[in-house]
């Protein structure tokens, strides 16, 4: 076996993920613990060592994959997830740049790439992601139709919220997920508009109840296409494991009558 099989198989084992996952949950604690400022005033060089200690390990893990799968490393889209992943916490934190501390929490977005339940879950919902393209299209279309009626028709009194397409919009945003809409909004706006009643409530039924259901059901029917191959998968692996092991069976049984045969 050449150096780069061994390298490629040494951080596919179970341990070596594991440990990886464990490193990935342990930095995201150091990267908590460096929101305290009196944390850091007691410990901050240990923190930021132990940091540094974690990213040079991801950076490690990166450098044998690469070197064990060159360019096939680039195929597989996780693999180019942790690059970018790790690429981000290497930038340096200057020069306007400072934003990119906050990323390396990013860091713990690794678990997605470790944890393959949660790769799943990520695969799945990725999956759901051209029929939703469409339920958001059509919602694009209601908010627009929404704003411009609501600017025209409460705009005048109310301006703070339908002065504007923009506002009216953000506006009719909140009224969708139900967060004081009522009386916040919809009954104050009812005192000077008696009849209001009759935009707002067809709104929320057809977006909040219809449209967002809809898009709910689409990530429920996607993961349970995901779990339904993932099933699948493991029942032929264990069909194909079995007829082997009958395959080497039955080589045994030929090969021990071949001889009393004879």
């Amino acid at each position: 076996m050449s150096l780069r099989s061994r390298v490629g198989a040494f951080f596919d084992r179970a341990g070596v993920r594991n440990f990886i996952l464990g490193v990935i949950l342990f930095n995201a604690a150091i990267l908590g613990l460096e929101t305290s400022e009196a944390t850091m005033r007691r410990a901050g060089p240990l923190i930021t060592l132990l940091d540094k200690v974690c990213l040079s390990i991801f950076v490690a893990e990166i450098a044998g994959k690469l070197f064990a799968r060159r360019a096939a490393f680039f195929r597989d889209g996780w693999n180019v997830f942790d690059f970018l992943i790790v690429g981000i916490s290497l930038v340096p934190a200057a020069q306007g740049l400072s934003v990119l501390r906050a990323l390396r929490i990013l860091r713990l977005l690794r678990v997605l790439s470790v944890t393959p339940s949660l790769r799943r879950v990520v695969e799945g919902l990725m999956s759901a992601l051209p029929g939703m393209g469409s339920v958001f299209l059509l919602m694009g279309l209601i908010f627009y139709i929404g704003a411009v009626m609501s600017t025209k028709l409460f705009g005048a009194a109310f301006p703070e919220w339908f002065g504007t397409l923009g506002r009216s919009a953000y506006t009719l945003f909140q009224i969708m997920t139900l967060e004081s809409w009522s009386m916040g909004i919809v009954r104050p706006v009812m005192e000077a508009y008696p009849h209001a009643w009759a935009f707002f409530v067809p709104f929320i039924l057809v977006t909040t109840f219809a449209v967002v259901n809809l898009v709910v059901g689409l990530i429920v029917n996607s993961m349970q296409d995901a779990h339904g191959a993932e099933a699948e998968e493991k029942t032929d692996t264990y069909r194909d494991e079995v007829l082997s092991r009958l395959a080497a069976i039955e080589a045994r049984l030929d090969d021990r009558r071949g001889p009393r045969d004879g």
